[in-house]
């Protein structure tokens, strides 16, 4: 309920300083007595109107304060709408000093060449009443305007300074934002401003684990906003990072453990605690987020949010926290920063600390609209429910800093099978059971807990890296509602701790799926689980079996679990070597076509029932890339093109007919939810359809004919490349026949060889320009690599019209066969093929996969260990860089 009567007595009454703001404006003051906000806010807007930056910026960051503040009393504002407003005035200020400071040497220069990138509560856009604001400023010697004379450097620390100065020196007019500076890289040693060349590479080689969590929040807030985006675009991989950083993460919460023990005289409850950094106060709630958004965003985009109750909400919708967890984090950070809000609006100081007068303590509490000692009692609770749950991550993540317990039996074990630092584990093992876990909070699931825990201990001992394995099996059992069926599973069969601790220590993306889904071990059971699918037919008969009474989104639901059961059995099958990584990679293949089929049926079905079928016209998928040579790793999308027989002229049949168009237009669409949308039972394949006609400007379904015809007359030389491994993964037979013959005749048309040469050149080139390698173990995009052997088939399939197969490795034999290629191709690009296969499980990120987990990556590509394995890997991409000058006489740097 809004009270502007009450919002403005309180404020003269208990804030000094809106007390003086609203005798200094008046005309301010009228409107928000009448609960005109938006005029009020109008009134702030034309403050700023002289001519003189320093002084407008000043005049309208009083009047806003006013506003808000009055706002927020009366109600009438919500905390998101203050810190909105507080934050959008902060990326105008900034910009403004940005933009004054660059024509005070260049008078009438563009904001170009120098960035503000808002980081903390400006970034999150969560500021404060009285809030520093901490931007790193950043500049492009290239682009910044200076004068003829000006070094680029000197030219942006003048920038620097006076911006600095502008925004923060107090005048006659109060200031605008005190600046800090201190977040930018090496601050100590650093100029105020750094190029945007030396600030990548500080964040690519030498940056610390706080300026990871720093980076969670950071903005392109003002000056050249473009290249400021680009900047942590370019940055992003140092921020989330999509293998875990045990080392980063312990580092933060060792962080706040000293942030506990600085400020030790503001943890107790009562005058004088530290609402920001006390125990249980704001600080706590935002590490707490941003802790799991490192742990986790790396491999999930959905939790690359700033804001602080963003974050919580989006965690708890991944069912990565508890969603009671979310929730009262969240109210208690709102009520927290509200509160932070009162003792600054008293005098306009950046305070966080409760009053140690018990006037002044009233005094807060009266502006808040309560008493001293409501005000205490209500933060004791926020303190006790947010601590608590800080405690418990700490506790979780960095048990290092944890004062050792006395020696116990547990310790003792842990120490005897060589653990480091035992008495902190146990202590960290011990809290599982004492309401850590939801899953161990029965006492028949802690009775069945205590009849495997010497055995996962030896387990947990005898993994390659005991920290990651421990810490995914706390992720495991955190995300179970009731852990007593898996610990009793694992009773009874001892082996599958090896096989658990194995995926948890070496394979990353299978242990997120097994995090969520714990069912998945029952793959693992039966004495097939380490048997490799059967053909295509045989996966979707097991696909689509369905109970009485199913209806298609059941179907949907029980697709995208069982997939995911065969995916994870055949990615534990890699990890534990029984199969190659090629019969590993064609299974994943047959998997994805079974499923297209599946659900492409059942879409087609679905949607008939509504619009019917176009008659004598069928919907006809092609398969390119990965999927149609049959050799998906687990980080695969599913390059599909849609097409379908007859014409599109006719209507459908069905109670609500569709012209043909749109008839598979919006089937398609259909069928591409199918394969892709999440549902209750996760998530299937990404989709990508833009290798169909004229791209994604293209509509998503032409017919067989208008595809012919685009393949002869208008298609790009890569677009033929592509056909060279396109194959028909849903239709009828005769439409797969009409559509192999269409595929032929485009293949076997004659070509200018010094042309195409020329096209497939240029394609490579701007490849490697736009898409470099990710990482050092980014075997498909290195020169050298598997797009280059891929480039050299397509480019002599085309050339001499021969050696069509979809599977590259038999179509680079035929090649050889014919003399065309040395035989010593298909042994590089098998062993680049596996490892590309093994690596995505195990080091998706490109980089080299953990020392613990090289000799499985090694042995799956062939080789007797990693050493050998890299020398493997040197020798296979000078050969197909051989190949490379043989067949285009032009030189590859590998």
């Amino acid at each position: 309920m809004t009270d502007w009567t009450d919002g403005l007595h309180r404020a003269r009454a208990h804030a000094p300083f809106l007390a003086r703001a609203l005798d200094r404006r008046p005309d301010i003051a009228e409107m928000l007595a009448r609960g005109k906000v938006d005029a009020a806010m109008a009134l702030v807007r034309s403050s700023g109107t002289v001519a003189d930056t320093g002084v407008a910026l000043r005049r309208e960051r009083l009047a806003l304060s006013l506003v808000v503040a009055i706002a927020d009393l009366a109600g009438a504002y919500d905390l998101t709408q203050v810190v909105t407003a507080l934050t959008d005035f902060a990326d105008r200020a900034l910009d403004a000093a940005i933009g004054a400071a660059i024509r005070r040497r260049v008078p009438d220069a563009p904001s170009v060449g120098l960035s503000g990138i808002a980081l903390g509560k400006m970034g999150a856009r969560e500021l404060n009443y009285s809030s520093d604001i901490d931007p790193i400023l950043l500049f492009d010697p290239e682009t910044l305007p200076r004068r003829d004379r000006d070094d680029p450097a000197e030219a942006a620390q003048m920038a620097a300074r006076h911006i600095v100065d502008l925004l923060s020196t107090i005048t006659a007019e109060g200031h605008v934002f005190r600046v800090d500076l201190r977040l930018r890289p090496q601050s100590e040693i650093t100029p105020l401003a750094l190029s945007f060349g030396a600030a990548i590479t500080h964040y690519e080689s030498s940056a610390l684990a706080w300026e990871r969590a720093a980076f969670i929040r950071a903005r392109a807030a003002s000056g050249d906003i473009a290249a400021a985006q680009s900047f942590l675009d370019t940055i992003r991989p140092f921020v989330w990072r999509r293998s875990l950083d045990f080392g980063a993460i312990a580092e933060i919460a060792r962080l706040t453990t000293r942030i506990r023990d600085h400020y030790a005289a503001g943890q107790a409850i009562g005058p004088g605690y530290d609402l920001k950094r006390g125990r249980g106060g704001i600080r706590e709630v935002e590490f707490f987020a941003q802790t799991y958004q490192l742990i986790h965003g790396g491999r999930n985009p959905a939790l690359r949010l700033r804001g602080t109750r963003a974050s919580l909400d989006a965690l708890a919708d991944a069912a990565i926290i508890a969603p009671d967890d979310a929730r009262v984090l969240g109210e208690s950070y709102d009520r927290l920063r509200t509160i932070e809000h009162r003792l600054q609006m008293v005098g306009d100081k950046q305070t966080h600390s409760l009053p140690t007068d018990a006037g002044a303590l009233d005094t807060i509490a009266a502006l808040d609209g309560t008493t001293g000692a409501a005000l205490v009692a209500e933060l004791a609770a926020i303190s006790d429910q947010v601590g608590t749950r800080f405690d418990a991550l700490i506790a979780t993540l960095a048990p290092r800093g944890a004062v050792a317990v006395p020696d116990q039996p547990l310790a003792r074990d842990l120490r005897e099978l060589g653990f480091a630092e035992p008495d902190a584990l146990a202590t960290r093992i011990e809290g599982w059971g004492n309401g850590k876990f939801r899953a161990l909070r029965s006492e028949a699931a802690r009775e069945a807990f205590a009849q495997i825990r010497a055995p996962l201990l030896r387990a947990l001992a005898a993994a390659p890296d005991q920290a990651r394995a421990l810490l995914r099996w706390e992720q495991l059992i955190e995300h179970l509602p009731s852990a007593i069926n898996i610990f009793r599973l694992l009773e009874a069969r001892p082996a599958l701790f090896d096989v658990v601790m194995r995926v948890l220590a070496h394979a990353p993306l299978l242990a997120d799926d097994l995090a969520r889904r714990a069912d998945l071990l029952d793959a693992l059971i039966d004495r097939t689980a380490f048997d490799l699918p059967g053909d295509v037919p045989a996966i979707a008969a097991r696909l689509s079996r369905t109970e009485k009474g199913d209806d298609y989104q059941c179907l949907l639901d029980a697709v995208r679990r069982r997939v995911g059961e065969m995916r994870f059995a055949l990615g534990v099958q890699l990890i534990e070597q029984a199969h190659g990584a090629l019969a590993i990679a064609n299974a994943l293949s047959r998997v994805a076509e079974a499923t297209i089929d599946v659900l492409t049926t059942a879409t087609e079905a679905e949607f008939a029932g509504v619009h019917g079928h176009v008659p004598d016209s069928r919907l006809v998928i092609l398969g390119l890339g990965r999927l149609g040579g049959g050799a998906l790793t687990h980080a695969s999308d599913l390059d599909l093109i849609f097409l379908f027989s007859g014409d599109y002229a006719h209507d459908s049949d069905g109670a609500r007919p569709l012209g043909g168009t749109l008839y598979y237009t919006r089937l398609c669409q259909r069928v591409t939810a199918a394969l892709s949308a999440p549902t209750a039972a996760g998530a299937l394949y990404d989709v990508d359809t833009r290798l169909r006609p004229s791209g994604t400007q293209g509509p998503i379904a032409v017919t067989l004919d208008s595809f012919a015809r685009y393949q002869r007359e208008e298609a790009w030389t890569w677009e033929h490349m592509a056909l060279c491994r396109a194959r028909v993964v849903h239709g009828s037979d005769a439409d797969r026949a009409a559509l192999a013959a269409i595929i032929d005749s485009v293949l076997t048309m004659p070509r200018d060889p010094a042309a195409l040469r020329a096209d497939v050149l240029k394609m490579r080139g701007e490849m490697a320009r736009h898409k470099p390698p990710r990482g050092p173990m980014d075997v498909k995009l290195a020169r050298g690599g598997l797009v280059d052997a891929e480039f050299i088939v397509h480019y002599l399939q085309l050339r001499e019209r021969t050696a069509f197969n979809t599977d590259l490795g038999l179509a680079i034999s035929a090649l050889a066969d014919a003399g065309l290629v040395p035989h010593a191709m298909r042994v590089s690009h098998d062993l680049l093929a596996r490892l590309l296969v093994v690596v995505r499980l195990m080091a998706p990120d490109g980089a080299f996969p953990p020392e613990a987990s090289r000799a499985i990556v090694a042995h799956a590509c062939g080789e007797a260990d990693w050493d050998h394995l890299i020398a493997a890997i040197a020798a296979a991409r000078a050969a197909i860089a051989a190949t490379w000058q043989t067949v285009f006489c032009e030189t590859l740097e590998t």
